[in-house]
């Protein structure tokens, strides 16, 4: 060795055999040659050569001398840098350069060589390769370990790799290039900042989007040097997150980029750092959280990502963002959502709740986001969600901002459609989302028009695709209308009923533009746009796009004509999509591609557009019900029973005969009806009739074939079959056959002479038919009929109980259970009403003594005769019968006028009666007449009343039915600004002098300045007055005062000359006006007309006569409390009934009701209260009667009280008379007049008892007490404790009553929306106890509604509670079932219609 270091010390430089000396005076090309030998030399060695080692010494460090190192040619530079790898690589370990700046001056030199890599073309990459591949081998690097410049060096080596590197390098490049650089971080001491960040900047989106291979190879670094490099990197996140010092690197602006792609290489990289995220989501910089925020949502959301599982407590405290003061930072979360839920389904348990609270969010975008993200992994794959999830979804259908509820009923349509029509993932999923279609139907009870012509768009598109083949498109339907709820078949038949209509309004106007002009063409034209208009998005804006289209039509003619055929009756489907598209076309131009009046057009047409039904259509969905009929459909494989499909099916039929009846007009369709006719099944054979009758006008000349069959068929089913076949069959012969009055005689002649009341059950269906005879033809059979009603119908059927009645305590029972003689009884009363409503004039007095026959009845409760025999529902199905026969004849107007306020009075209180069906199905039958305007204004005030009713639904409901009609007639008045002098009988203000007569005759008024009875008054005038006051339209309140002041200064017209009536009507006046007073701050105004008050009802005010008194006991000061009143919130279904007990409510109803299903019938139910009666303790039925045991005596409580009875408090009498049915004015019979004489000493019986008590009871109930008997042997039940409130009733039909509820001159709407639904849907609803059927009679409802009341002895002896106590219980249970109440309930119970009907009538007690 120290011969060698002689030799080098000598400076003579050895080269190899053949290679002459390298110097600066050599070309350059045999530098080259000479090097290459050089280099082959070098190559050739290996480190055991000792003695070449020693040899070539010298020619290694001339090699390293400046003139090679910065030596001008690449070539010889290339050479120079192969020989010195080489040299590294013998010499190892110890290099023969053994100075510091000259091993950084030789390092730097091959760093520089090494850009050579980047043209892999090039003639020299191969050494370029070899030179990387033999310093990546030796770890020539290493040695710069222990140099002071080394960071330096290696920052070059570095920096030129990560330059250099590109995609025309294969995979060994790539390699030698980790090899090398791997080295040096995993064999260094440290790893400087500077060095890191040459490193880490390959991995900032920029640069990576620039360099995908330098990102490669930092990736590639990184995971192969992890563990030593992550110290490193944790004290860069600690530098920059915790401590803030962004100087120490120019990174630090993209820490968070940096963080997520440290992690998505390697998640130990940042094992330290994660932890420092949880702090900075804490952060009070909002920018920050949100870049952390972001960050996360990447990390948490990708793919393969365990960092959920791995680091809860990052985990929790992101979730915790979900709630962020920062509206960027919770949409950020929101929209992670659905990468999360689609990435990592098993997170979805800990995102719903966070999810639910942010669909409630007050930003419109986030909740709009939340169903973005929702629906976004639903689509996916709808495992992926669970059920809270999809239902927060539904939820936002309702929400405020029409953006959120768009995007939530398209998203459920589009899960719908794929998972449902489509069952992409199976039945089970389609099970699992089959609430969407009806839901998505609901909302077309929405007032917004926007919402209803997306339903129509999304009905059209997702639930039956208009696009599909004629026969596909049937069955889809077909299934879809078999498998609908109750409320969502009114909603799509309602649908289809608008369509109709706005298809009628635009061929209206198309046939007004083809008159001449003139000035009522002007006003025709403008008025019918109006119309359209009103059916279209944003009327404002849309007006003039609609005047603008009437404009076109005139001028031009191909449009016209297009649209005509499009309207046209007889229009097919590809018709009409021929004519949509030509419309638009013409319309369209293409040099304004954003047209807000073709969008106006396209909206137009889309409403209009027969897209579903035609002709063809008619006739596959005739062949797919009778393909279920044979029993060959693919009903079960869909879900839905044979049966209930063909009935669904002929329903479907019978809805489409309303909107399109030509579509009918097929041998094929007509037949297949007749075959349904022939069926067993009673509910086909009707629907089948219903068909003919609204599509048989032209089957008498077009199917000659088809009537020679079907006429004897009518005739045979209006004679021998069940009633309300009976009923159409007639319907159909007046439809379709010209020669009708020929065919009627063949039907009425027999049946009028059969008539025989021995057999009762074959008495139904002649009445039935010979009813409809004399509303349809009561000319041609005048003589007879007056004949009939007057001897047989009241005679011989009404005046007679031949059967009695089941001895039972219960008010109501099944259809099925009423006896045949009293479903003939009232068949014989609706006979009595149709003829009149046939005659239409009351020239006979005919009129007059049918009205006194049914007061009759109303004033004996149902028993005309008196002599007990009937049972007691049956007396509550002959209430029903006669309250809702006054209300049809009220709604002419010839009867109208001879109904006395009497009469009125005594028939609005049916609304009051004690069984629950019956004020049911007359509250319904009332708001029917009244949503058509036909029944009088007065009759609105009826619903007053039931403000005491005990069942919330029922109350809830009529303030619905007063809502609905308010705003019916507002709009109407606005619409026709020709009718103001009509106004008295269409304004709504003007219900208010009704509603205050009413309740000055109402008999639980008794004592005029009795508190609780004022406060009774007071809540009755609120009923109504809130929804008029909602809105101060022109002025209104000072309207309603002004009115009020005008009563005052008159006298009641029905008892003038009574102080006692007048002095209620003035306290009456002063509650209604202390009402006005407290809830309005424009009362005072000056009122915008003079108020006409009805002449019937109160006196010309006199003008010498001020009447300035306040007649209101001081005390009622404190119950009118100031405050605005609630708007009221009109809901689209509002003629549809809302359920019994323990069905949905409406959000309406929730604040107002309480379902006794969760505040009764459960004993550990939060709502119940200690003193109230457990469900169990009572073995009593919802309507039978539970009498009171007193002490004192046995008498029973019930009576009617005479004149002078009723004025006895006069005398001071401190207890308050029961209050019961007013003596109707006139009654039809000796019998009725005998009852009152009977009954008089009773009633004076009563007031002696109650004299003796000396005790008033603290509230005046309503209603009447139960009939018991006199018997003083007869055993009362045991007195109960507390208060007992309506029990829901019996999901029943009343087949009976549902007749008069489908009169014959309805349109599909009325039609199809009768009281109760069909049987096939009906669904029990959720929540609702399983014994709901047993409940229903409990509980009867005396004294107009309200539970019986003992008398005080009786209430003291059994420890009733005091009255404030009572209403603590029942304050507190409407705020514990208001919570209770799901947002679900609310939604849906919009649409909730009832099965069974009640009616709570005040009584005279006996």
């Amino acid at each position: 060795m120290a011969h060698s270091k002689n030799r080098a010390t000598d400076g003579k430089i050895t080269y190899p055999p053949g290679v002459k000396e390298i110097s600066d005076k050599i070309s350059k090309e045999e530098m080259v040659r000479r090097l290459k030998m050089v280099v082959k030399t070098f190559m050739d060695m290996d480190q055991d050569s000792e003695e070449e080692k020693e040899l070539y010494l010298n020619l290694a460090l001339h090699l390293a001398s400046d003139f090679f190192l910065k030596h001008p040619d690449k070539d010889v530079r290339l050479l120079v840098a192969c020989c010195l790898a080489d040299i590294f690589r013998i010499y190892a370990p110890e290099a023969p350069y053994t100075s510091p700046d000259k091993l950084k001056d030789i390092f730097m030199f091959i760093t520089r060589q090494l850009k050579g890599l980047e043209d892999t073309k090039s003639a020299q990459f191969n050494r370029y390769f070899y030179l990387l591949e033999n310093i990546a081998w030796v770890k020539s690097y290493n040695i710069c370990f222990e140099l002071e410049d080394s960071n330096e060096i290696f920052t070059q080596l570095y920096r030129t790799l990560f330059q250099v590197i590109n995609n025309g390098h294969n995979q060994k490049v790539h390699m030698h290039m980790v090899d090398l650089m791997s080295s040096i971080v995993c064999e260094g001491d440290s790893v400087s900042q500077e060095l890191l960040d040459t490193v880490l900047v390959n991995l900032v989106p920029a640069h990576k989007n620039l360099n995908k291979q330098a990102y490669d190879l930092a990736k590639a670094l990184l995971k192969r040097t992890a563990q030593a490099i992550e110290p490193y990197i944790t004290n860069f996140f600690n530098q920059v997150l915790m401590l803030g010092k962004t100087s120490v690197s120019d990174l630090s602006e993209h820490v968070f980029d940096l963080i997520l792609e440290l992690y998505n290489i390697d998640s130990h990289l940042l094992l330290s750092v994660l932890p420092q995220l949880e702090f900075k989501l804490k952060s009070n910089d909002n920018d920050e959280r949100l870049q952390v925020v972001k960050l996360l949502a990447k990390m948490f959301g990708a793919k393969d990502s365990e960092l959920a599982s791995q680091n809860k407590p990052l985990w929790q405290c992101y979730l915790g963002r979900f709630n962020d003061i920062h509206v960027p930072v919770r949409l950020e979360c929101v929209k992670f959502a659905s990468h999360c839920l689609m990435n990592h389904p098993d997170l979805a348990k800990d995102l719903t709740e966070y999810l639910k609270v942010r669909s409630h969010d007050p930003e419109e975008a986030i909740r709009h986001d939340v169903i973005v993200s929702i629906v976004t992994a639903s689509k996916k794959d709808l495992s992926l969600v669970n059920d809270h999830l999809l239902n927060f979804v539904r939820e936002r259908t309702l929400d405020k901002r029409w953006r959120v509820r768009k995007e939530a009923m398209m998203g459920l349509a589009q899960i719908y459609k794929k998972y449902a029509l489509q069952a992409e993932a199976g039945k089970e999923a389609a099970k699992q989302i089959s609430w969407i279609k009806d839901k998505l139907l609901h909302i077309y009870y929405q007032n917004s028009i926007d919402d209803r012509l997306l339903v129509e768009r999304i009905f059209a598109q997702y639930l039956v695709p208009h696009n599909l083949e004629t026969t596909e498109r049937m069955k889809c339907l077909y299934y879809l209308y078999a498998t609908l709820d109750g409320n969502a078949v009114k909603a799509l038949n309602e649908m289809w009923k608008c369509q109709n209509m706005l298809r009628h309004h635009v061929k209206d106007l198309l046939d007004l533009i083809k008159q001449p002009k003139s000035d009522s063409y002007s006003k025709a034209v403008f008025s019918k746009v109006m119309v359209i208009t009103r059916n279209l998005p944003d009327p404002g804006k849309t007006q003039d796009f609609v005047k603008k289209l009437a404009q076109v039509l005139e001028e031009d003619e191909k449009i016209r004509k297009q649209l005509e055929t499009l309207v046209s009756p007889s229009c097919s489907c590809k018709q009409a999509e021929v004519c949509v598209k030509e419309i638009t076309k013409k319309l369209g131009s293409p040099k304004q591609p954003s047209n807000p009046f073709l969008e106006m057009v396209k909206f137009l047409l889309e409403r209009i557009a027969p897209v579903h039904i035609d002709t063809e259509s008619i006739s596959a969905l005739i062949i797919q019900v009778n393909k279920s009929i044979e029993g060959t459909a693919d009903d079960e494989d869909e879900g839905v029973p044979t049966e209930q499909a063909i009935r669904a099916g002929l329903e479907l039929l019978k809805v489409l005969s309303f909107t399109h009846p030509v579509s009918f007009h097929s041998a094929e369709t007509f037949e297949s009806l007749l075959g349904c006719l022939k069926m067993d099944d009673e509910k086909v054979a009707e629907a089948a009739l219903q068909i003919f009758k609204n599509t048989g006008s032209k089957l008498e000349e077009s199917f000659p074939h088809i009537k020679s069959v079907l006429l004897p068929v009518l005739q045979h089913k209006a004679k021998k079959g069940p009633p309300r076949q009976a009923k159409y069959a007639i319907h159909c012969i007046h439809a379709m056959f010209s020669n009708r009055d020929t065919h009627f005689a063949q039907i009425f002649e027999p049946l009028h002479k059969s008539l025989d009341t021995d057999n009762m059950e074959q008495l139904i269906t002649p009445l039935t038919t010979l009813g409809h005879l004399a509303m349809l033809a009561p000319e041609q059979f005048a003589a007879p009929l007056k004949s009939l009603v007057a001897n047989f119908i009241v005679k011989d059927l009404l005046m007679n109980d031949r059967i009695p009645g089941k001895k039972t305590t219960k008010l109501w029972v099944p259809d099925d259970e009423v006896s045949p003689e009293t479903l003939a009884k009232i068949q014989g009363l609706k006979l009595m009403v149709r003829w009149l409503l046939g005659v239409k004039n009351n020239q006979s007095k005919s009129g007059n003594s049918t009205l006194r026959m049914l007061t009759a009845i109303l004033s004996s409760d149902g028993d005309l005769t008196e002599q007990g025999k009937m049972g007691k529902p049956d007396m509550s199905r002959l209430r029903l019968a006669a309250g809702c026969s006054i209300l049809r004849l009220a709604q002419e107007p010839c009867y109208h006028e001879i109904i006395t306020l009497e009469q009125y009075q005594l028939c609005a209180l049916v609304i009051n009666d004690e069984c629950y069906q019956v004020r049911q199905a007359f509250a319904q039958k009332l708001h029917k007449g009244l949503c058509r305007l036909r029944l009088p204004l007065e009759y609105l005030a009826v619903f007053t009343l039931c403000a005491k009713d005990p069942v919330k639904e029922r109350r809830a409901h009529a303030r619905q039915c007063l809502v609905k009609n308010i705003n019916l007639r507002r709009e109407y008045l606005k619409q026709h600004a020709a009718v103001s002098e009509k106004l008295i009988s269409l304004l709504p203000e003007y219900v208010v002098p009704y509603a205050i007569h009413l309740l000055v005759h109402d008999p639980d008024y008794v004592k005029v300045q009795d508190i609780e009875q004022l406060k009774d008054i007071k809540e009755a005038l609120w009923f109504v007055l809130e929804i008029l006051m909602a809105k101060n339209e022109n002025n209104s309140h000072a309207f309603i005062r002004k009115m009020v002041e005008n009563i005052k200064q008159t006298k009641d017209g029905q008892c003038p000359d009574d102080p006692k009536i007048n002095e209620k009507l003035y306290t009456v006046c002063d509650v209604a006006m202390n009402i006005v007073i407290s809830k309005s701050t424009t009362y005072s105004l000056e009122s915008p007309k003079d108020p006409v008050l009805p002449a019937r009802y109160f006196t010309q005010p006199d003008k010498n006569f001020s009447n300035t008194k306040n007649y209101l006991p001081p005390e009622m000061k404190s119950f009118f409390t100031p405050g605005k009143p609630k708007a009221a919130n009109v809901l689209g279904a509002v003629n549809k009934p809302l359920s019994a007990t323990g069905k949905l409510q409406t959000k309406l109803s929730r604040m107002e009701t309480i379902s006794n299903a969760s505040s009764n019938s459960n004993p550990s139910s939060p709502g119940r209260s200690k003193g109230r009666l457990d469900s169990a303790d009572v073995d009593h039925s919802e309507n039978e009667d539970i009498s009171m045991k007193s002490p004192e005596t046995e008498k029973p409580t019930r009576g009617r009280k005479r004149g002078a009875a009723a004025n006895q408090d006069d005398k001071g009498q401190e207890s308050k008379p029961k209050r019961g049915r007013k003596k109707a004015a006139n009654t039809s019979t000796d019998d009725a007049e005998d009852q009152w004489g009977e009954d008089s000493s009773i009633a004076e019986a009563t007031m002696e008892t109650e004299d003796e008590q000396n005790s008033p009871p603290k509230r005046g109930r309503r209603g009447r007490p139960p009939k018991s008997a006199a018997s003083k042997d007869e055993t009362p039940s045991k007195g109960r404790r507390g208060r007992r409130k309506a029990a829901p009733p019996a999901e029943e039909e009343n087949e009976e009553e549902q007749e008069e509820e489908e009169e014959e001159e309805d349109d599909a709407g009325s039609e199809n929306m009768e009281v109760k639904p069909k049987g096939r849907r009906g669904r029990k609803a959720r929540g609702e106890p399983d014994a709901a059927s047993d409940s229903v009679e409990s509980t009867p409802q005396k004294r107009r509604g309200r539970p019986p009341r003992a008398q005080t002895g009786a209430r003291k002896a059994s420890g009733g509670r005091s009255k404030a106590a009572a209403n603590q219980e029942e304050e507190s249970e409407e705020e514990m079932d208001t919570a209770q109440q799901s947002e679900e309930e609310e939604e849906e119970s919009i649409d909730s219609s009832p099965k069974v009907r009640r009616k709570v009538g005040r009584r005279d007690r006996r």
